[in-house]
């Protein structure tokens, strides 16, 4: 559902009521998530007002009214230019390529820099946000987990804690914490849940799951099965907020469902918030029908496509245009405009229709591209290289060319500043997560280190994601702790090398061939062996008749067997094939 939502913990929303000891946990780990059934109207932008010209004096000679004719002429162009440079000053735009359907995607330009960048492709079906009616199938005590079968292709990993309690076999005090209860006596194989997937399953790990589950819409959050209630905590202004938990309360919900108001409600009204939060109460009580009806395991709810997403999670007022390539697409956002207040109706909405792809035309394919590449340069001309691995994401700072006729301290400051801006969008980009350790060129001025960790905490600043961050260390390194909002952006566009298998690199061809040669020394000792046919890329087949033909022959003469070396130009350059074979002799 939202891309909001993380199996860690909710980013801008926070509850104002402490949670019961069973779900206390569990809402750090609850986000926003959820589909809005939204989509948008053509705002205009009202002309700016003429000029007035100023008033008329006394009768003068006659060169003075053309004086005066001139003063209007250049304060009005004064004023064109101001408002030409407050609009070049703050562009936003939202770009949304779906014409093919294979993928869709959705760029956000500011001042014709990629901000913010969404993928979908079909190859790649996103998971995160449905919910699923599963069976229990494994209990795991050591683990504190439950494995659910959902009916896809891995079974979704449910901690202890993600459990709630109406589904506990026996009955416990209310008061009573997970931690003190154990698994295997209030949980049994082969139960029924209702499941949210809150986390995408990756490498041999299936999916993570809850079963608090979240109704996110375009201003509330619905919770069903919790008792919590709060307001975003970038919603600052207490009057406000009291405002807002009035309107809330006044729509009367369910007892047995909370709510955060998010941050989009700053400027929302009564009936916008009260339509939000009918539509969620709809969508859950399908879903319930739904998981009373089906038989498990079985997809309850669907989450919408990434376009209806952005809408609801992502779109501000500070967006100036909006333009689509598509006429579903453009129909769709038009719609989802015409469900919120007139206030935030502010994006024009234009449908895409010349001969260059809409991309191309503003020139961020590139910027794209750039996502998948390990090395970004800087403007000074340094780089930085980002690393993922396993455990956590390594980017190296480097310098570049260092201009001798500068500063050396302040050449070394300036690339790290550049570095610091460049590397928080990156991971907003790439959407890299977890430990991100940063090894910034050694500053020896505790100043500019101290203004080098400012600058890095007020880029951070735009990312939805929770961020927390270390000073800079004595080495150099910065160690960021970011939390994951989806899967990584290569996943759905790109496969592993089938030569390198992802290490990056190949053996070279005469490693290749003394490798393979050892392979043929070890066959021809065996005494169940006599013949022995290879079949190796063309490059490697050459190399073994032309520079290795002496120790081929010496291998047959001194262990008697036959050694065949065939060239198959369709094996890519790590494939091989050594066959062992034992003629029976007549």
């Amino acid at each position: 559902m939202n891309e909001e939502k993380t199996p860690e913990t909710t980013q801008e929303e926070t509850s104002d009521k402490p949670k019961t000891p069973q779900k206390e946990e569990k809402q750090t780990t609850e986000t926003v998530t959820a589909e809005i059934k939204s989509d948008t109207v053509i705002a205009t932008e009202a002309e700016g007002q003429k000029a007035k010209a100023p008033p008329k004096s006394k009768p003068r000679p006659r060169k003075a009214p053309a004086k005066k004719a001139a003063k209007p002429k250049v304060q009005a162009s004064q004023e064109n230019e101001t408002k030409e440079t407050e609009e070049t000053t703050a562009s936003l735009k939202l770009l949304i390529n779906s014409d093919e359907p294979e993928e869709a995607r959705i760029a956000l330009i500011e001042n014709g820099k990629l901000d913010s960048f969404h993928l979908e492709t079909v190859s790649r079906a996103q998971t995160k946000g449905n919910i699923y009616k599963g069976i229990i199938t494994a209990i795991e005590p050591n683990l504190q987990a439950v494995f659910v079968d959902m009916g896809i292709e891995k079974n979704g990993f449910l901690p202890f804690g993600d459990i709630h309690p109406e589904y506990y076999c026996k009955d416990v005090p209310p008061s009573t914490h997970w931690k003190d209860l154990k698994i295997q006596e209030v949980i049994r194989k082969g139960q029924v849940v209702l499941v949210e997937v809150v986390k995408e399953a990756t490498g041999n790990k299936g999916a993570s799951i809850t079963t608090y589950l979240s109704m996110p819409g375009r201003y509330v959050v619905l919770m069903p099965g919790s008792d919590s209630h709060g307001i975003s905590r970038k919603i600052e202004d207490e009057k406000l907020r009291s405002t807002l938990r009035e309107i809330v309360v006044a729509a009367k919900l369910p007892e047995e469902i909370g709510y955060i108001v998010r941050t989009a409600s700053k400027d929302v009204t009564k009936t916008a918030m009260h339509n939000d939060i009918r539509y969620q109460l709809n969508l859950w009580k399908e879903i319930k029908k739904q998981g009373q009806t089906v038989d498990a395991p079985a997809l309850i709810y669907k989450e919408q496509d990434v376009t209806s997403r952005f809408l609801r999670d992502h779109f501000t007022t500070d967006i100036q245009e909006i333009l689509v390539d598509n006429q579903n697409t453009y129909d769709q956002v038009v719609n989802f405009l015409s469900l919120i207040p007139a206030r935030q109706r502010k994006a024009k909405v234009k449908l895409h229709k010349g001969a260059r792809p809409i991309f191309n035309l503003y020139q961020i394919e590139e910027q794209i591209e750039q996502i998948y590449q390990p090395s970004v340069t800087l403007p000074s001309g340094g780089s930085i290289v980002i690393n993922p691995t396993e455990a956590l994401v390594a980017i190296d700072v480097n310098s570049g060319r260092t201009s001798k006729d500068k500063n050396f301290n302040e050449t070394i400051f300036l690339a790290n500043m550049e570095a610091a801006e460049e590397l928080a969008r990156q991971l907003r980009l790439r959407d890299l997560g977890g430990l991100i350790v940063v090894d910034f060129i050694d500053m020896r001025d505790k100043k500019h280190i101290r203004e080098v960790e400012k600058k890095v905490k007020t880029c951070m600043k735009n990312d939805k994601a929770k961020v927390d961050m270390s000073r800079i260390s004595k080495f150099g390194l910065l160690q960021i702790s970011r939390q994951r909002l989806g899967p990584p952006v290569q996943k759905g566009s790109y496969v592993a090398c089938d030569h390198c298998q992802g290490l990056g690199m190949i053996r070279s061809v005469e490693t290749m061939a003394v490798a393979q040669l050892r392979h043929i020394h070890t066959g021809a000792i065996k005494k169940t062996t006599n013949r022995i046919t290879c079949h190796f890329p063309l490059a490697v087949a050459q190399y073994m008749l032309n520079q290795k033909r002496t120790d081929l022959l010496d291998l047959e003469n001194k262990y008697n067997v036959t050694i065949h070396i065939n060239a198959d130009p369709d094996m890519n350059p790590t494939q091989s094939k050594i066959e062992l074979h034992k003629d029976v002799e007549e």
